[in-house]
Parts: structure tokens; C-alpha cells; sequence
């Protein structure tokens, strides 16, 4: 087992293991493949997708273990605590955007893809919130269309 696990690049100062996990081909893959990493994305579309992910799979949670949840509208409460969620996170996300980032003009000609400018981070952040209200809103839908199953056993 230990021959399998060695410092990153054979430096043991980096601080970083290469694990058989973390250095396979595999990994880098599907982390180049995530909407940060993904190469021609506009910063409202990395946004948008990363909102439709988290809009989508927070309602659940609220609905089905919220102090609504054996009431007539468990499934109105958990959207509307999702919604409330997405707009705490996304005000976190302003709050970030205007600590981390000053208003440049060179730079932001220069990263059109990256996410490190005050402009591509507003267009992240409004992305992610339209994402992520949509995907609740599509998510509030199925739910609401199909009826409970229940198994007696």
C-alpha cells in the first residue's frame, strides 16, 4: 500500500499526496468536465448550471423532513424554504464577489472564461440564481405531478 502512495510529483514539500485516486487520468477527467473547470463557457452559463444542480436536489430535503412534512402543504414549504435558501446563497455569493474582486478594466478584456473578475462573478452569480430557481420551480412541478407512492407492509 504505501508504494501506491507517494508526494505529489516526488516533492514532499508541496503538501499533497498522489494517491492512485487523485493522480489517475480518470480523476482529471471528470474534474475538467465540472461547469468551473470546463473551457468556453461563459461565466452566466458555469452559473446557470451550477444553480440548476443545487436547485433541483434542495427541495427534497425541505419537503420531506421540514416540521411540514406530514401536512397538506409540506411541498409548498420546502420550495418556498428552497427559495429562500438559494437567496441566502446567492447573497453569499455577492458578498464574496465584492471582497474578493476590484474593478479592473485589463484584466477583465483579458480572463473572458476565467471566474476571477468582479464582472464574469455578477454573471456567475445572477446564472446561478435564475438556475437555481428554475430547477426548484421544474423540481416543485414533477413533485407536485406525481402521485405518492405507499407501501404497506
Amino acid at each position: 500500500m504505501a508504494n501506491f502512495i507517494k508526494p505529489y510529483n516526488d516533492d514532499p514539500f508541496v503538501g499533497h499526496l498522489a494517491t492512485p485516486i487523485t493522480s489517475s487520468s480518470v480523476t482529471r477527467t471528470l474534474l475538467k468536465n465540472l461547469p468551473a473547470y470546463r473551457r468556453g463557457l461563459s461565466p452566466a452559463f458555469r452559473g446557470l448550471e451550477v444553480g440548476l444542480a443545487h436547485g433541483y436536489f434542495l427541495i427534497g430535503p425541505f419537503s420531506k423532513l421540514g416540521p411540514l412534512r406530514n401536512s397538506d402543504v409540506a411541498l409548498l414549504a420546502g420550495f418556498l424554504s428552497t427559495i429562500g435558501l438559494i437567496i441566502i446563497l446567492t447573497l453569499g455569493l455577492t458578498i464574496y464577489g465584492a471582497v474578493s474582486f476590484e474593478t479592473n478594466k485589463v484584466s477583465d478584456a483579458k480572463n473572458l472564461n476565467s471566474l476571477q473578475t468582479k464582472k464574469a462573478w455578477d454573471q456567475f452569480k445572477g446564472g446561478f440564481f435564475v438556475g437555481a430557481c428554475g430547477s426548484a420551480g421544474f423540481a416543485l412541478i414533477c413533485l407536485s405531478s406525481v402521485p405518492e407512492i405507499t407501501f404497506n407492509l
